[in-house]
């Protein structure tokens, strides 16, 4: 089994949120884990996170047998990997930390969706990233960001976080609230650029929500709606009600698109799906959309090649 990379799991990168504010000083610099954070454009990472997954890429998608046109794969929420550190409850679709699955190493682009849920004053200590774009969407409670680059943020449910690691970047997140858990999603896609000078944003969604149809959080322009990122990729959010039907037309025919159903029930490309369950589907220009029950599904279309 190969080895990945990450800190986020270690036993020393485990703090509570009283020690992590603490050593941390406002004014610019982190203390956390005694590790000096340094200025974006001056990180040096002992090993690099990109190197490490571009070790493991190959195994990008794999047909979901039930399907003739063999375009298409089926994860099942039951089927992920799983991780209960006590501080944290993590399910992993693709491979991550110690869950290793050859079969589901990534989808294109899209290297990382973990399905999180972090304990009440807990969290991720400083850790390194480098030649990723990092997403975080939260669904219920409310995460504490701090990073090497001096932004100090908290994001809560109708927000979207973004993080292009670039040359390199330190960072620590944590349950902001003593008293209840933080649910988010993490998601990690490959970069269309490396090297690139490390950039953190977050942005409200509230204003742009609609009801049933999907709606713009994440494109690769800077001039678009919702947040963007050194990648083709686009990701909608749309919440609906039973019955409810609509078509996705895909920006970029070369792309793919991963459906990720966060609750309720619905139907793509006619196959069933329920809360939690992951669909991937390319060579397609559009697909069909059926809310079976009240649902929320997040929608990533992403490039099936790696630049």
């Amino acid at each position: 089994m190969e080895k990945v990379y990450i800190f986020v799991l270690t036993n020393t990168s485990i703090m509570k949120r009283k020690e992590f504010l603490k050593k941390a000083t406002f004014g610019g610099a982190l203390g956390l884990a005694a590790v000096p954070l340094l200025k974006a454009n001056n990180v040096k990472l002992k090993k690099s996170n990109y190197d490490e997954f571009m070790k493991q890429v190959g195994f990008n998608h794999l047909p979901n047998k039930e399907d003739k046109t063999m375009n298409t794969v089926l994860h099942k929420a039951a089927t992920r990997g799983h991780a209960n550190h006590g501080w944290l409850d993590s399910h992993h679709t693709f491979s991550f930390a110690n869950y290793h699955n050859p079969d589901r190493m990534h989808f294109g682009v899209l290297r990382v969706l973990n399905d999180d849920r972090v304990q009440a004053g807990q969290g991720f200590g400083t850790h390194p990233h480098d030649n990723m774009e990092i997403i975080s969407i939260p669904l219920e409670g409310d995460l504490e960001h701090k990073d090497s680059m001096g932004n100090v943020a908290v994001i809560k449910e109708g927000d979207v976080q973004v993080m292009s690691a670039g040359t390199g970047i330190y960072h620590s997140e944590y349950n902001k609230n003593e008293d209840k858990e933080v649910k988010f999603l993490q998601i990690w896609l490959f970069p269309n650029k490396k090297n690139v000078q490390p950039r953190y944003d977050q942005i409200s969604i509230r204003e742009v929500e609609k009801e049933n149809e999907f709606y713009q959080v994440l494109s690769p322009n800077a001039d678009d709606q919702g947040v963007w990122i050194h990648q083709d990729a686009w990701f909608h959010l749309g919440k609906f009600e039973k019955g409810k039907t609509t078509t996705y037309q895909l920006k970029n025919k070369e792309n793919g698109v991963y459906a990720f159903i966060l609750e309720g029930e619905a139907e793509i490309a006619g196959q069933k799906l329920s809360k939690r369950d992951g669909f991937g589907i390319w060579n397609v220009e559009q697909i069909d959309f059926k809310a079976t029950n009240d649902a929320k599904v997040l929608l990533m279309e992403v490039p099936m090649k790696l630049s």
